[in-house]
């Protein structure tokens, strides 16, 4: 509760924290709300290996009503391709899926290295789960929430879904048994290219029906589902173990363009949404956990479902797929296909006018809100995250309380800001939220000094806490009388302007990007590289006090200040002292005592 009180003294009123304290007094007393509701939540810890995991998740995700693509799902950006023809885009996906596959077969043999904490308490070994459940989950619309699936019984041959020219077909790896080789594969996705030109001639692109509001989509899946062949096509692409989108080149447009480099963030857009229905969003099917996205132009790269995994899982995947491809030479020229194998089966679907109407109503939605987004890129070359590592500062707190002072120069006062910090270190760990609003940083910003407390991955953050109070007192039936949760401070904590996340990824023109999570706000993605620092920012058009070009300007202007404090605070320096017996001196030239603790 006084952490909930520190952040909120950054961003509301002294009237509304004067009311809001009265409530935490209340609900904090010996006997009060607050001790049962915690008595509660131990109960519920004995009985789960994590009392938080089902209520984040649909407190994170399942709940949320909002279209998938830009407000939730992720893209990622890959390294370019030159692709002299359809030829070259089939070979490299053949290969991309093979490395995909090899990932795979670490999956089924449960043989991916445990991964563990390098920062606090090094050493602790991080849950694996999320990098088990990629390609065996799915995300299915519903009302009032949704619900994960979890796919691919082990009685099912393994199989991916192509789509193509807006039309989804069914491509089996195994016949009779034995895996597809590179050549195979390589002329079943050359039938799904050829099919798709004549196929999608006045057919429907259902796809598109996912990207729309949660609940119209649930209504609009429901009436789809009871024809029996949309049923099936609905069942064969729940279970698939992802989607590889064969998509169109982008059209680039002016909009989109703002602060482009060598049209990454055109390809960003793409892999975001698709660019819109007059380009390649309807060659998605963002319920999917993974769409890996083949462009005629070269342009690759992911669109992912994000209640399944964090973005660090996905990276780890692709990066291994891109290093398989870059250390294997296709064995397409010295490979002969000896099996007549089926063609790839066309999902095929039965309209009604209820669901063209669907149809319409989510490709003028999903159009609409791609005109609203805007996407600026920033690469800040000035330096890396090595020279906050040489002033003793942790990068990530260095960049934060670069966004942080950023904000504040353009809106004259703070935000409440998400920060995920992965708590992996518990079972079923997923993240909790690093609030980088802290009253330390809103002293730095009016002073220019300070610091960011980052405990959080040790499991001292405040929102699954704070979360699971809440859903106690809806679990027990008395949300309605306990003050605390009914306070508008309790939403504005929740109410996040400021959505950022480090995905750090091993090249330069690889990168992930998202959008913001409120309609006022910015979605900010960075990845520190030794010597310069990636930033994606987003926002809304339709917010006049928005801007993210403005805001990627202006935190440009921050960092170049940041340095300069940086620097002239080492000038005013005085000489370091002599360090005297029993004493040793640290990176800096500072004496410290010496306790025998290295």
């Amino acid at each position: 509760m006084d952490k909930y009180l520190d952040l909120l003294s950054t961003v509301v009123s002294e009237q509304q924290l004067a009311s809001t304290r009265r409530h935490v007094q209340e609900f904090s007393v010996q006997g009060g709300w607050g001790e049962k509701l915690q008595g509660h939540l131990l109960e519920r810890q004995e009985q789960m290996d994590n009392w938080a995991y089902d209520w984040w998740l649909g407190d994170m995700y399942m709940k949320i009503r909002l279209p998938l693509p830009i407000n939730s799902n992720p893209g990622m950006v890959f390294p370019r391709q030159r692709f002299a023809g359809v030829q070259q885009q089939l070979s490299y996906a053949v290969k991309f899926i093979f490395g995909i596959l090899d990932y795979k077969t670490m999956i089924d043999s449960a043989s991916i290295p445990v991964e563990r904490c390098r920062g606090m308490e090094k050493g602790q070994p991080l849950c694996m789960e999320q990098h088990y459940r990629m390609m065996s989950s799915y995300r299915r619309p519903g009302v009032p929430e949704d619900v994960q699936l979890t796919t691919l019984g082990a009685n099912r041959p393994p199989y991916i879904i192509v789509a193509c020219r807006d039309q989804f077909y069914k491509l089996d790896l195994e016949h009779d048994g034995a895996k597809l080789s590179e050549s195979e594969l390589y002329s079943q996705l050359s039938r799904v290219a050829a099919a798709a030109e004549s196929d999608s001639v006045g057919a429907p692109s259902v796809g598109v029906l996912t990207s729309n509001h949660r609940s119209r989509w649930a209504e609009a899946r429901a009436r789809l589902a009871k024809e029996m062949i949309n049923a099936d096509n609905l069942d064969v692409i729940e279970n698939s173990l992802f989607i590889l989108c064969l998509d169109k080149a982008a059209v680039p447009t002016p909009m989109m363009a703002e602060g482009g480099e060598d049209g990454l963030v055109d390809v960003a857009h793409q892999m975001l949404h698709g660019q819109g229905t007059v380009s390649n969003t309807r060659n998605r099917w963002f319920d999917k956990t993974i769409q890996f996205v083949v462009s005629e132009d070269g342009a690759c790269g992911m669109n992912y479902e994000h209640s399944v995994a964090e973005g660090i899982a996905l990276v780890q995947l692709v990066e291994h797929a891109l290093s398989f491809v870059s250390r294997h030479e296709s064995r397409l020229s010295n490979q002969q296909e000896t099996r007549q194998l089926p063609e790839p089966r066309r999902l095929r679907w039965t309209m009604t006018s209820e669901t063209l109407s669907d149809l319409k109503h989510a490709s003028e939605h999903i159009d609409t809100l791609i005109d609203d987004f805007d996407l600026h890129c920033l690469n800040f070359e000035e330096y890396g995250r090595d020279f906050a590592k040489r002033e003793g500062v942790s990068p990530d707190a260095y960049i934060q309380l670069a966004l942080q002072m950023t904000y504040y120069k353009l809106h004259r006062g703070m935000a409440m800001t998400y920060e995920s910090a992965s708590i992996r270190r518990y079972r079923q760990g997923r993240v909790d939220v690093i609030r980088a609003n802290s009253p330390a940083a809103l002293a730095w910003i009016r002073a220019t000094l300070g610091q960011v407390e980052a405990t959080t991955v040790l499991g001292h953050g405040i929102d699954c806490h704070l979360l699971g109070l809440r859903e106690a007192a809806r679990e027990l039936g008395v949300l309605d009388t306990v003050p605390l949760f009914s306070d508008p401070s309790f939403t504005t904590i929740n109410y996040f302007k400021l959505s950022t996340s480090q995905v750090p990824t091993t090249r330069r023109d690889s990168f992930m990007c998202y959008g913001p999570v409120v309609p006022d706000g910015y979605g900010a993605c960075y990845n520190p590289f030794p010597d310069f620092i990636c930033f994606y920012i987003s926002s809304f058009r339709e917010c006049m006090d928005t801007d993210s070009q403005m805001f990627a300007l202006s935190l440009e202007s921050t960092l170049l200040q940041m340095r300069e404090l940086c620097l002239q605070g080492k000038q005013q320096l005085p000489p370091p002292l002599k360090p005297q017996p029993g004493t040793k001196t640290n990176h800096k030239g500072l004496s410290q005592e010496n306790t025998g603790d290295e």
